[in-house]
C-alpha cells in the first residue's frame, strides 16, 4: 500500500501518478490535496508520513512543485525516511542504502516521464540490508 499526497503544485503529477499506480496494480490511499486551489504542503507532507510511520502504509510518495518543503516536512515524523529524488539513480540508491520509506518529488523540477520512471524505481528496490547501511540507518535514527 502507498500513501500519496500533494499541495496545489503537485496536485497534477500527482493524478499522473495514480493513474500509473492504478494501471500496475499498485494499491495506494490518496491523503490530498484535491485540486490546484493553494494549500499548506506540511499538512499532506506529515499526513503520509504518518501513514507510513504507523504501518497503515508500506511506502510514500509526496509532491510539491520542487519537492523541498514537503520532504521537511514529512522528515520531521520519527521513523520516516524521505528522499528527494530527481534521477533514476538516486531512487534506486535510496532504496538500497538507506532504506527510505518516504519519496518525494517536485513537479515543477522532474517531467511526469522521469517521475513515472522514479516511482517504480522506489517502489520495485528492495533494500540491501547490508551491515553497512543498517548500521547508518541506526545512526540515522538515533535522537
Amino acid at each position: 500500500m502507498i500513501a500519496i499526497g500533494c499541495d496545489h503544485g503537485g496536485y497534477e503529477l500527482k493524478q499522473k501518478i495514480l493513474a500509473h499506480l492504478r494501471q500496475r496494480g499498485v494499491e495506494y490511499k490518496d491523503f490530498g490535496c484535491d485540486s490546484t486551489a493553494s494549500v499548506d504542503y506540511p499538512a499532506y507532507g506529515k499526513a503520509v508520513a504518518h501513514a507510513v510511520a504507523s504501518g497503515e502504509c508500506e511506502k510514500g510518495i509526496v509532491i510539491c512543485s520542487t519537492g523541498i518543503g514537503i520532504s521537511i516536512a514529512a522528515n520531521k515524523v520519527p521513523g520516516i525516511r524521505c528522499a528527494l529524488c530527481g534521477d533514476c539513480f538516486s531512487a534506486k540508491a535510496t532504496r538500497l542504502h538507506n532504506n527510505a520509506n518516504v519519496l518525494a518529488l517536485g513537479a515543477l523540477v522532474t517531467g511526469p516521464g522521469l517521475a513515472l520512471d522514479i516511482v517504480d524505481l522506489f517502489i520495485d528496490t528492495p533494500f540491501s540490508g547490508e551491515e553497512r547501511h543498517c548500521r547508518r540507518i541506526a545512526q540515522l535514527e538515533e535522537r
